[in-house]
């Protein structure tokens, strides 16, 4: 399963905090998981074609492998601290699962 966030940060919190925040922390727990097959995060830098600024300053694709192992990954002390200090950065995150279409 691939899963999607979609976020901008809070009033007040700078994009080197995050940054900073997400490169020395959430990026090497979340992909020290054993549930995780891939985690990156990618700034949003424009809308193609248009010289509007994109909806969302940040992406998150997550890529769980086993989803009964991130259930139990997720209930970790560790992952719940990350979870409570990602909700303190993000302004209401849209989680989007997704399943892929193949031809």
């Amino acid at each position: 399963m691939r899963v999607i966030v979609l976020f901008n940060l809070r009033p007040g919190v700078t994009v080197a905090d995050y940054e900073t925040w997400a490169k020395t922390t959430d990026l090497p727990v979340v992909n020290a998981l054993p549930s995780i097959e891939s985690f990156r995060v990618f700034q949003a830098t424009g809308v193609m074609g248009s010289g509007e600024a994109p909806p969302y300053q940040y992406i998150e694709v997550v890529d769980i492998a086993d989803e009964a192992q991130f259930g139990a990954d997720v209930a970790t002390d560790t992952m719940k601290r990350i979870a409570a200090e990602f909700q303190a950065l993000a302004d209401n995150p849209i989680f989007v699962t997704t399943t892929e279409l193949k031809a």
